[in-house]
């Protein structure tokens, strides 16, 4: 009974993911039009913001509860998913254009954000300290460089570059249409997204699943869901602009402002080195992107391209399987 309850409520939260993704992109899109602002600059904050609200509210749940594992777990696994099955999924939907300001500046933020994190959280490894933990002092250096990328999306808000005709294949809205959908949308992904999280668990708990495994894989596929369903639907409506910079907009927020966040309210938080393969895949796969973009078409991440990210998630599903179970 507690298992049909489980799996119905996971279903609910699917409709709600996927009708809150069409709100938020559709509403996103419409103010982009509205003020003359470029679909990526929407998608580096507005959007990446709104599908990274139930890492931010899992994780601090996660924190306050001193589940540690489940608070890595959570985000460094979702940043996988993000960079391995949903730009995989979303450039075979329809082969993705990454502009060229993209690819020399928030591609590579992604990156060195990664790398800080994981400079921060291996403090036995770099530091020779007892134990490797993120601290508060840690937590707001994330957030300072969160800061820093909020102040150059909102410095270059009126780059346009390639968007062309584009723009005018967007339905522009009333201002609060627009506003109300955009809320509807967050407000969909963030309870979708939290109704199947809390009920996977519950699933994983019955066949006694740990924490760790439980936020690389349920925790962290029950949060990615939302930047799923809103890529999916950006992809399916050749918004390129709106997808890439959703998912690179997402793994931004997640560790600079998620993990920033949580490590500020609930410092400080152990971190298993085991995670490091992990989190070294994120990297492998944010570096991937970038070499991506000069082959095949320039700045285009092609379907044979989202045909290898998919082979590299299939490739960490397995490796999971061998060494996590």
């Amino acid at each position: 009974m507690i298992l049909a309850k489980a799996i119905a409520l996971i279903i609910v939260g699917f409709v709600m993911l996927i009708k809150g993704a069409d709100f938020l992109v559709n509403g996103a899109s419409s103010l982009a039009k509205r003020y003359n602002v470029s679909d990526i600059a929407i998608g580096l904050t507005v959007v990446a913001m709104g599908t990274s609200a139930p890492e931010l509210v899992v994780n601090i749940i996660s924190g306050s509860g001193g589940h540690s594992d489940v608070v890595f777990g959570n985000i460094i696994g979702s940043n996988i998913f993000n960079m391995f099955l949903i730009l995989g999924v979303s450039s075979v939907i329809y082969p993705l254009t990454v502009q060229k300001n993209a690819l020399w500046k928030e591609v590579p933020y992604s990156l060195v954000a990664t790398i800080v994190l994981f400079f921060l959280v291996n403090d036995s490894f770099i530091f020779n300290n007892s134990d490797n933990q993120l601290t508060l002092w840690d937590g707001l250096i994330l957030l300072g460089m969160f800061c820093g990328f909020l102040f150059y999306v909102f410095k270059n808000m009126q780059r346009t570059g390639d968007l062309g005709g584009d723009m005018d294949e967007i339905e522009m809205y009333g201002s609060l249409r627009t506003t109300i959908m955009i809320l509807i949308g967050i407000g969909g992904l963030a309870f979708g997204g939290q109704l199947i999280v809390d009920n996977a668990i519950e699933v994983a708990t019955i066949f006694e699943v740990s924490e760790k495994v439980i936020g690389l894989t349920i925790l962290a596929a029950g949060t990615s869901l939302p930047e799923l369903a809103t890529t999916a639907v950006a992809a399916f409506h050749k918004k390129s602009d709106l997808a890439v910079g959703n998912i690179v907009g997402s793994n931004i927020f997640n560790i600079l402002l998620v993990l920033g966040a949580t490590a500020v309210v609930n410092s400080p938080i152990h971190y298993d080195p085991d995670l490091n393969i992990d989190l070294i895949i994120v990297m492998i796969g944010t570096f991937m992107l970038f070499i991506f973009m000069f082959t095949l078409q320039k700045y285009k991440l092609d379907r044979a391209e989202g045909g290898l990210y998919l082979l590299g998630f299939v490739a960490y599903l397995i490796f999971l399987f061998f060494n996590r179970f």
